[in-house]
């Protein structure tokens, strides 16, 4: 697997690689041609650590912004949680060819730990 290269929270980029799970990693530049992502910014990690027991299971907030050939095409601010998991695979679906089954975003909370901003990525899984 790559390693995941984060730059900072206010700046993000992302590529992509493998066939069915994707992972959206960080670059430290924007590449002269193709679709890339750039996670502009995460904040509102409130999801529920593993192996706690919590009444709700929590959201991420992230602003994404798309770009082609080095051309800002879209920015969103998407919250990744149980209710809009569906409408978040729509609007990444709507720059793939393939079906996406889930988004989410990793790593998973673990109690008592905070996690690094530089670590965080986005988790894509395709329908086959």
């Amino acid at each position: 697997m790559k390693k995941l290269f984060l730059l900072s929270i206010l700046f993000f980029s992302f590529s992509l690689f493998s066939q069915n799970s994707e992972k959206i990693t960080t670059k430290k530049c924007i590449p002269k041609k193709g679709l890339h992502f750039k996670l502009k910014n995460v904040f509102n990690d409130s999801r529920c650590p593993q192996v706690v027991d919590c009444i709700w299971a929590g959201e991420v907030s992230a602003i994404v912004e798309i770009y082609k050939d080095k051309k800002l095409v879209e920015e969103k601010t998407l919250t990744f949680n149980s209710r809009n998991s569906e409408q978040n695979n729509k609007w990444f679906e709507n720059y793939f060819t393939k079906k996406i089954k889930s988004v989410s975003v990793m790593p998973t909370r673990k109690e008592g730990e905070q996690i690094n901003p530089k670590k965080y990525f986005i988790n894509i899984v395709f329908s086959d």
